[in-house]
């Protein structure tokens, strides 16, 4: 019986090495019968149990953001390679928010869609043309002027610095001028390259122009069944908060738009007149840099009015310079005092320090374009997000405005998502107005899809 008694031996071996390599999982005591003590098997603590609770939840966050920032960065790659499609479509969605409302009053007078579209896309290139050509027209009358304006003032700097408290004489101011045009011919090279990279930007910037134009027609045309077309490509479930959410985006950036131009045009206004009652040359241009530099906001007005302050130095001299100063700083105080609140009022609750950081972030991303768009950019994102937070499901705000509009405190967006269904109801019952923006008609259009 010797093979029996070994393979008792060899099954007793292979019992015990099981044990050892796989123990029997700890019993518990389960307290909360009332009928006896049980012992339940409980589960082997694994090495995420062993972790400190604040290093599982700091790892979690932490993919999830490293997601979202690989997300972002091949967003802004395929941003940056397709930047000649992308910038055209911006600038002409940001005016086709401006534009809306005319063509949404024709369409109200029984005007065709088409032709209210073009009507109004042609009365806005005139509009265009007309300031452009007398811009154009005043720079070239008042060329000759200006060039021995410009020689005088000059002349006057470097007796300043000769004669000042840096005591130049003529002989370094001689040898700066040199150098200067030695560095000039030594650098012919690169000038000629960069005439032809600007030929080719000029290239750019006319195709450009043609695609802003083809896609404000459609944008001003069917921008509802763009929309509406965008928002089918999503889930059913997401459809009704997408398109809530753009219908709310879009009032934000109608508002904007539209307030920002008024602004511009009044800072353009102070500022030129200002400048034509010191006799100051260029006063139009300068007032249509004003108008321009007033869409980037903080820094644009700044910028345009230090332009103007240098020309009046150059051409006036310090005294003029200093009035210039003077009326550029009213003008500014005004528009942040008076005009921003009571034009823009809280159309776009944005913080200082978010719009700079936004521009800042533009300008590093696409230069001036993403300047110009930044702020616009963040304004809808912000108001999309905050309804998309405190309306999930899609309902509509309680007092039918964009959230932007209102107060982000804890208290009102709790009383909204507690509003009794009555309330709800009622609000669900207020009609959407048909427009012709992208935004609007598609929220009523998916309100009954979507629901």
């Amino acid at each position: 019986m010797r093979w029996v008694s070994s393979t008792r031996e060899r099954a007793r071996t292979r019992w015990v090495n099981a044990r050892q390599r796989d123990p029997l999982p700890p019993f518990l005591i389960d307290t909360t019968t009332t009928t006896g003590r049980v012992a339940l098997a409980g589960e082997e603590p694994t090495v995420a149990d062993r972790l400190p609770a604040g290093v599982r939840i700091a790892a979690a966050w932490a993919w999830r953001l490293i997601l979202f920032a690989g997300t972002a960065y091949l967003i802004i790659r395929v941003i940056a390679f397709l930047h000649l499609v992308v910038i055209p479509v911006a600038v002409a969605l940001l005016l086709a928010a401006l534009f809306e409302p005319a063509v949404r009053g024709l369409r109200k007078r029984g005007v065709n869609r088409s032709l209210a579209a073009g009507m109004v896309l042609v009365g806005g290139l005139t509009v265009v043309s007309a300031g452009l050509s007398l811009t154009v027209w005043t720079v070239i009358s008042q060329f000759d002027d200006l060039s021995a304006q410009v020689r005088d003032g000059v002349q006057q700097i470097q007796t300043w610095l000769a004669q000042g408290p840096m005591h130049l004489t003529q002989a370094q101011l001689s040898n700066a001028v040199d150098q200067l045009l030695q560095k000039i011919s030594e650098n012919q090279a690169a000038i000629t390259s960069g005439a032809l990279s600007t030929a080719t930007t000029v290239g750019r910037l006319v195709a450009g122009f043609l695609l802003v134009l083809f896609t404000l027609f459609f944008f001003l045309r069917d921008g509802a069944q763009i929309w509406q077309f965008l928002c089918r490509l999503l889930p059913l479930p997401a459809r009704l908060p997408v398109s809530r959410a753009g219908h709310y985006s879009w009032h934000t950036l109608a508002s904007y738009v539209r307030a920002t131009v008024l602004v511009a045009l009044i800072d353009a206004i102070g500022i030129g007149i200002g400048l034509a009652v010191l006799r100051v040359p260029l006063a139009l241009p300068l007032a249509a840099l004003v108008f321009l530099g007033a869409f980037i906001p903080v820094i644009g007005a700044t910028l345009s009015g230090a332009v103007a302050v240098l020309v009046a130095l150059v051409t006036h001299g310090l005294v003029s310079a200093l009035v210039v100063l003077g009326v550029v700083i009213a003008v500014q105080q005004l528009e942040g005092h008076v005009l921003q609140p009571l034009i823009m009022g809280r159309a776009v609750s944005l913080h200082p320090l978010a719009v700079i950081l936004a521009i800042a972030t533009g300008v590093i991303v696409a230069g001036i374009i993403g300047a110009l768009v930044a702020v616009p950019l963040l304004a809808v994102a912000n108001t999309a997000v905050r309804y998309l937070t405190g309306h999930p499901h899609g309902e509509p705000t309680g007092d039918q405005q964009p959230p932007s509009t209102r107060p982000a405190d804890d208290a009102q967006t709790g009383a909204d998502r507690t509003a009794p269904p009555a309330a709800r109801a009622d609000a669900d019952s207020l009609p959407v107005a048909a427009s012709a923006n992208p935004a609007e008609d598609a929220g009523a259009g998916d309100t009954t899809t979507g629901g």
